[in-house]
């Protein structure tokens, strides 16, 4: 099930209120009765009204109003599943979430336009299956390969360095991490594109590319940052309180490491581009998707999402024009069925 316009769920916060207003309402009728005079004489005055229908009407009332706002919120559901038949690549982008990616030397920061990047990559692929991991001291699995693009990038904007706890920068383990996301038995192409500032804090990147190249994987690294370098940011509340500092009290200046990042791509004869541009990046990544061979492959998917709205709006509006035969005098046959001990 799809929800299309989830910004008016919020409407249903309108239930409770109505429900205030009308425990309110029976409040002040009931105390101004009181003041009127007795209220078993206010009754006897009174012998067709019916005590329950007030709250039946509400009751209708609220289920039409809930009604109406899901009819707006227009849920879809998908009537069937079908397996199709793709032609594409796997692809896992691995990006580097560690406290240096924090750094503004590129707007808004390191990490946030690493998340651009990816999330632009996806928008241009066509049937390619994706998968994503995050690393800083150590790797972590984000999303399986998978071929749902919107899942994907709903787990990439979620992405921060808190997710892992190990910080510190190591391209090895998001490389070996990677690797596990491919089928070793599949002739389906593998490609890691590997985001990160190349602040390397662990050894063996190199070797781990390597290991990567033998088992049929292209490495194109990305690198986001400046060779000038930043600072990192110790925000508070999106409220800069300070910035990182190292063992001796100085503040810590964090540059980019190209070469570092050439050298890991050259190891799979894979590439790096500069990630300052989005165009150029796009640019680069879809000329060398186009020079990597692509193998068919089955993905089963939820097919014929339908709309449901009109189910929901016509159920609403049935209870609208319901309730204008909802009168708040007794109604005769059930009055005499005496439900409520309405009898007097």
């Amino acid at each position: 099930m799809e929800l299309d316009e989830k910004k008016y769920l919020y409407l249903l916060l309108l239930i409770p209120i109505v429900v205030c207003i009308f425990l309110f309402n029976m409040y002040w009728k009931r105390r101004t009765q009181r003041e009127f005079g007795d209220l078993e004489m206010v009754k006897r005055l009174s012998p067709e009204k019916s005590v329950f229908k007030p709250v039946l009407k509400i009751v209708v009332i609220l289920l039409a109003l809930t009604c109406l706002i899901i009819g707006l919120v227009n849920p879809k559901i998908g009537t069937k599943m079908e397996t199709v038949k793709r032609e594409g690549i796997d692809i896992v982008f691995a990006v580097d979430v560690s406290k240096s990616m924090l750094a503004e030397d590129v707007v808004p920061s390191r990490l946030d336009k690493s998340k651009q990047l990816v999330s632009q990559i996806i928008n241009n692929l066509g049937s390619d299956r994706i998968g994503i991991v995050a690393y800083a001291g150590s790797a972590f699995p984000v999303l399986p390969i998978t071929s749902d693009y919107s899942v994907a990038k709903m787990f990439l904007q979620s992405m921060n360095p808190g997710m892992v706890s190990s910080q510190g920068t190591s391209l090895d383990e998001a490389i070996k991490l990677s690797s596990t996301y491919f089928d070793e038995k599949s002739k389906t192409s593998k490609l890691l594109i590997l985001i990160s500032d190349g602040e390397d804090h662990s050894e063996g990147a190199t070797a781990a590319a390597e290991e990567a190249n033998k088992l049929g994987m292209k490495i194109i690294t990305i690198g986001v940052g400046t060779e000038r370098g930043g600072t990192i940011p110790l925000k508070e509340n999106g409220v800069v309180r300070g910035y990182q500092k190292d063992q001796n009290g100085e503040t810590v200046i964090t540059k980019l490491n190209q070469e570092g990042l050439k050298t890991i791509a050259k190891a799979t004869k894979g590439g790096y581009v500069y990630g300052g541009s989005t165009k150029e990046v796009l640019e680069y990544v879809k000329n060398a998707l186009n020079n990597i061979q692509k193998t068919e492959f089955e993905a089963t998917q939820m097919a014929e999402f339908q709309s449901q709205f009109q189910w929901f709006i016509g159920f609403a509006f049935l209870l609208l024009f319901l309730d204008i035969f909802l009168l708040e005098r007794k109604t005769s046959w059930i009055k005499e069925l005496d439900l409520f001990n309405e009898k007097k």
